[in-house]
């Protein structure tokens, strides 16, 4: 068993890792340094955690036990796992993330002394608050990341499920989560700390319950800030350095980048939160979609036909790219469009394949030059003197809807300037509207060639006749 000072001492060194994790990921280029910080901070962490046990010749079994059980579980998932379900992982870890953090409260909450807090009904006040708060908001964070996985797997509709009321439940549900604490502190009884923890996994399901399939990234990222603040708090009732810097790393960075995204959709942080977006029913969608439209479907010979002739190509990938694990394809099409001296780039959405950089991975995997991928505010007014746009698999990013209809989910997002080219061609297996459930007007457009195609299929054909 190591001292507390060298234990602080290595918890200070793997925070000061975390960190240079994050500035390493902010970037592409960086981001593979950045993830070897992540992993020898976690490292430090988890041996100075393990070197720290008290009673270590009893606990040590116990302890490698479940290192090794957990360690198994994410190693065979990190290597199973498809880039096109790593949104919904993100939720589901999330998930365990809270759960951990209400464990370990109910822990310090009946066994106390063995965490230096005080005995049963004579808690530290301070300790009692923060153990409240952690499980609290470990709850909320357990139950909502749980709907948020299930909306992202297609388990449960994407679609809001509003009623009338919800934002007055939503608001006297957390007052009385504030009151019960007050109570609990007061009072140390057992059964105002499971009254609480019980009605905080009731308000994860309400909170994320009305958000719509447009606003999902930003529940994402939400919830990732809310179980690094769930891990603070259990921090500070632990004494524990390493959750204490770890969990606001995680909590403060998680809301950044949810106020970046909400800038970056032209969204209400406030507003998404409550669930006052995606509040249109995709049944409008749906309703519609019945209307018959002309739509202009090409093939591949057709596309290489438009692409030889062009002085210039915007690439804007997608979702539907990513499942078809089209990248590479797409890279060899572009290296034969080079070679015919058309100048090609790619256009990358904020939140392109429903979590962002999750496009700018799948063109790293391909060896695609950084660049040559710009995003949307770089990019836009560029397609309007462009000749063709190649949409592989987007498509709630590239709908003028966005922009003309006030009714609908997705208005106000700030989309790709796709139908300014002089051409779109339209990777796309079938007319189905995109995951925020509306239809997107550019499949109608004059300008408009839909490729109805597996996106890889359909790349490989058009490389095939591009030679």
């Amino acid at each position: 068993m190591i001292s507390a000072n060298i234990s602080a001492i290595f918890y200070l060194i793997s925070g000061i890792l975390f960190i240079l994790a994050l500035r390493g990921l902010s970037s592409p280029e960086s981001s593979r340094q950045g993830n070897l910080f992540g992993i020898m901070g976690m490292v430090i962490a988890i041996l100075v955690t393990f070197l720290s046990v008290g009673n270590f010749s009893e606990a040590v079994i116990y302890v490698l036990a479940f290192l090794i059980l957990g360690g198994a579980v994410g190693s065979y998932i990190a290597f199973k796992i498809p880039m096109t379900a790593m949104p919904e992982l993100v939720a589901g870890f999330h998930s365990l993330v809270g759960l951990a953090a209400v464990f370990v409260a109910i822990s310090a909450f009946q066994s106390p002394s063995v965490f230096g807090l005080g005995t049963p009904g004579q808690i530290k006040l301070a300790s009692l608050i923060e153990m409240s708060i952690g499980a609290s908001v470990g709850a909320i964070t357990f139950s909502g990341s749980i709907i948020a996985f299930l909306k992202l797997r297609g388990i449960m509709s994407g679609s809001p499920v509003v009623f009338k009321g919800q934002h007055y439940l939503n608001l006297l549900i957390g007052i009385s989560i504030f009151v019960l604490v007050f109570f609990l502190c007061k009072t140390q009884l057992s059964y105002y700390f499971w009254i609480i923890i019980l009605i905080s996994f009731i308000v994860g399901v309400l909170l994320i319950i009305p958000i719509g399939g447009a606003d999902m990234p930003v529940v994402i990222s939400m919830l990732n800030s809310y179980s690094g603040w769930a891990a603070a708090g259990i921090g500070f009732t632990l004494e524990n350095t390493a959750l204490i810097i770890t969990g606001a790393l995680v909590g403060s960075s998680g809301a950044i980048l949810s106020y970046i995204m909400c800038k970056g959709m032209n969204r209400s942080f406030l507003n998404v939160i409550l669930g006052g977006f995606g509040g249109e029913s995709a049944q409008d969608s749906k309703e519609k979609n019945k209307e018959q439209k002309p739509v202009k479907s090409g093939n591949a010979e057709d596309a290489a036909f438009l692409m030889k002739n062009a002085s210039s190509v915007i690439i804007v990938p997608g979702y539907g790219m990513a499942v078809a694990q089209a990248q590479h394809a797409l890279r060899e099409m572009v290296d034969k469009l080079k070679k015919n001296d058309i100048k090609v780039t790619y256009a990358i959405h904020p939140v392109a394949g429903r979590m962002p950089g999750h496009m700018n991975v799948l063109l790293a995997e391909a060896n695609v030059p950084y660049d040559e991928v710009f995003e949307l505010e770089d990019i836009n007014n560029d397609f309007a003197n462009t000749d063709v746009a190649f949409v592989i698999g987007a498509n709630d990013v590239t709908n003028p809807v966005a922009k003309s209809d006030p009714k609908s989910p997705i208005f106000g997002m700030p989309v790709l300037d796709v139908e300014k080219c002089k051409s779109v061609l339209f990777v796309k297996r079938s007319l189905s509207p995109g995951y925020a459930g509306v239809d997107n007007e550019l499949f109608y457009r004059e300008n408009t060639l839909m490729l109805f195609a597996d996106a890889k299929k359909m790349t490989e054909d058009i490389v095939k006749n591009l030679e």
